[in-house]
């Protein structure tokens, strides 16, 4: 299995939002390394969903059901989406600086890479979160 994050403006798409809709294609990447981690999710990956620029903390874990395929917002090949479905809402939202503040997290994207959309961490990792926000 492996593990992902994956950003999203609460303005834009909340994880209030999705968890309403129940499912959704995770569309908008434009950024070449995002893409490529969004090619590399595999149905039953597990994803952390985080809320950037309001609120900054991880909120909720998603689940990956359907891989890679044309993003439908757009006709450039390029770009790509993956299907989400929300698990469960994390007790205790994550934020960015408990996650700065852990050593063992130092080195996740999130951290050394504040405008990356769709990161992979590793299960450590993952789990490591997981633990904070519960």
């Amino acid at each position: 299995m492996n593990y992902f994050l994956v950003k999203s403006e609460p303005f834009k798409y909340s994880w209030e939002q999705f968890n309403k809709d129940g499912r959704t294609f995770w569309d908008g990447v434009r950024n070449y390394q995002a893409r490529n981690n969004i090619k590399l999710m595999k149905e039953g990956d597990l994803v952390l969903f985080y809320h950037s620029n309001e609120g900054k903390h991880v909120v909720g874990i998603a689940k990956v059901v359907r891989e890679f395929y044309q993003d439908p917002t757009t006709d450039n090949e390029n770009w790509v989406v993956v299907d989400l479905v929300p698990v469960e809402s994390l007790k205790n939202p994550v934020t960015l600086e408990q996650i700065k503040a852990e050593e063992s997290l130092k080195d996740i994207s999130l951290v050394r890479q504040g405008r990356l959309s769709v990161m992979q961490l590793k299960a450590e990792e993952f789990d490591k979160i997981l633990e904070m926000g519960s």
